[in-house]
């Protein structure tokens, strides 16, 4: 009885935009499931869960993506205020940032460019296309910022968004090795470094494992992201401009 009452709400969903919300959300819960059971394990991150299980669902009932982001498209609109939301606790520790103002312009400079330059000469070595090196460059920003700066140095937006998603996840799900690897202590320096590399995932694993780290990740965040959409498209222009001269 169960089992028919379940299939016939399927069969309900899948006929409207419901579908790729409700898949989104299950999906997610099964994720955050896991997490929580595997103690919150950095490896066992809830998105990186959730986004096998949702293309895994995708694939197994033969479902477009266009299809399955009708339904989605509300929690990719829900990214806008979540963001905005990462400033109450950034507002909280402004006086211990403002009295870092120095070093943090300092590690945002060096780990913005470190982001960039790297994964492009990495990718020109591999022999990628232009295209994908394009797509590649703004990888450490959030995803609908990276898909709107591909758009305009002529990437693939679709190929930003795949390669922030992963960066993010990579990101917070290894973050807590590296770190300890190179010894870095500091709750402001681990968050900073964590919102810098790893954008909204990297903030949100922060935020459950210290509120400092959290502030500063968010502070990492947003100011990538700001700087990126500025700079990322004015940078191509000169170097479009340099190589037309």
């Amino acid at each position: 009885m169960i089992a028919q009452e379940f299939f016939e709400l399927w069969v309900y969903l899948a006929a409207t935009p419901l579908a790729g919300l409700s898949l989104t959300l299950v999906m997610y819960a099964a994720g955050w499931w896991c997490y929580t059971r595997c103690g919150m394990h950095p490896l066992a991150n809830p998105v990186l869960i959730a986004v096998t299980l949702i293309v895994a669902a995708l694939l197994a009932t033969r479902t477009s993506y266009a299809t399955y982001f009708a339904g989605a498209q509300f929690v990719h609109f829900l990214l806008g205020p979540a963001v905005v939301g990462l400033a109450v606790p950034l507002a909280r520790a402004w006086p211990s940032v403002r009295r870092l103002a120095v070093p943090i312009a300092g590690a945002l400079t060096m780990g913005m460019t470190v982001a960039a330059v790297s994964v492009v000469v990495l990718a020109k070595l591999l022999g990628a296309s232009p295209m994908t090196v394009l797509s590649l460059a703004p990888k450490s920003v959030t995803a609908p910022i990276a898909m709107g700066i591909a758009q305009q140095i002529g990437g693939s937006p679709a190929l930003a968004a795949v390669f922030a998603v992963a960066t993010g996840i990579l990101g917070a799900s290894i973050g807590k090795y590296v770190l300890n690897a190179c010894r870095v202590r500091d709750w402001r320096a681990r968050g900073f470094a964590l919102g810098l590399g790893a954008h909204g995932i990297g903030t949100a694993r922060a935020f459950q494992v210290n509120a400092e780290a959290g502030a500063f990740a968010s502070l990492a965040f947003a100011l990538h992201g700001m700087l990126a959409a500025i700079l990322f498209p004015l940078g191509f222009w000169l170097w479009s401009l340099r190589t037309a001269l």
